[in-house]
């Protein structure tokens, strides 16, 4: 409320957010948070013990239902560890929710799909910053496997015994250095191209958003390059 000019200071945004019906702060990585200042909104008189008590019953109530203060020996969760998490059904699974996506693509001159049987005469160049990154394939917030379990678009492909080259042409999504030369080599040399591009949370975050929708650095030029 502070950047939007709404409150002054963190005590009067603290007064606030509690006379609101806010309870939860989400503030990580800052030491002295707007709701650090709430004993001295108490003190001070501008919030009530028992509105205090209010906003926080249902903050435990809640905690308490998901089971937090349970012995661990009751959570059923506990016993887990990667091996069940990254078992082959789950990630049969995973793998079932990918299939059974769908996006929705223009399909110039029937190009699509890809068949593997039709792949094997096939030279396919993949290129581009998000073709072989696995750091860069998830957004915020989301879990990142461990690597052996990333499927990249090159990685893919290469399962399929198809004839893969491959270059990124800038090392991350930014694309400040951009390597043309090696670009135009790849591509010149392929029957099939795959341009991967984007942002990734390096360009785009929460707290961090870009100022217009023109892809990052260089990619555009990469992009423009790979067709011509």
């Amino acid at each position: 409320m502070l950047g939007h000019h709404y409150t002054h200071t963190f005590l009067e945004t603290a007064v606030a957010s509690v006379n609101a019906g806010c309870n939860l702060e989400l503030s990580f990585g800052m030491r002295n948070n707007v709701f650090m200042h709430i004993p001295q909104a108490l003190a001070m008189g501008n919030i009530t013990l028992q509105m205090l008590r209010d906003r926080v019953r249902p903050l435990f109530y809640t905690r308490m239902r998901l089971g937090e203060f349970d012995p661990p020996a009751m959570n059923p969760y506990s016993s887990l560890d990667l091996s069940v998490v990254q078992s082959p059904e789950h990630r049969n699974l995973s793998l079932e929710a990918a299939v059974k996506s769908f996006v929705l693509l223009k399909n110039v001159r029937g190009t699509l799909p890809l068949r593997a049987r039709d792949l094997s005469g096939q030279r396919l160049a993949v290129v581009g910053p998000f073709a072989d990154n696995p750091q860069v394939l998830f957004g915020d917030y989301a879990p990142v496997p461990e690597p052996q379990y990333i499927y990249t678009p090159r990685r893919g492909l290469e399962m399929l015994g198809a004839n893969v080259s491959f270059t990124a042409g800038c090392s991350e999504p930014r694309c400040q250095r951009y390597s043309r030369a090696e670009l135009v080599r790849v591509v010149g040399a392929a029957d099939v191209v795959l341009i991967c591009l984007g942002t990734g949370v390096d360009v785009e975050t929460e707290a961090k958003d870009r100022s217009d929708l023109s892809l990052p650095g260089h990619q555009l030029e990469l992009l423009q390059d790979a067709v011509q």
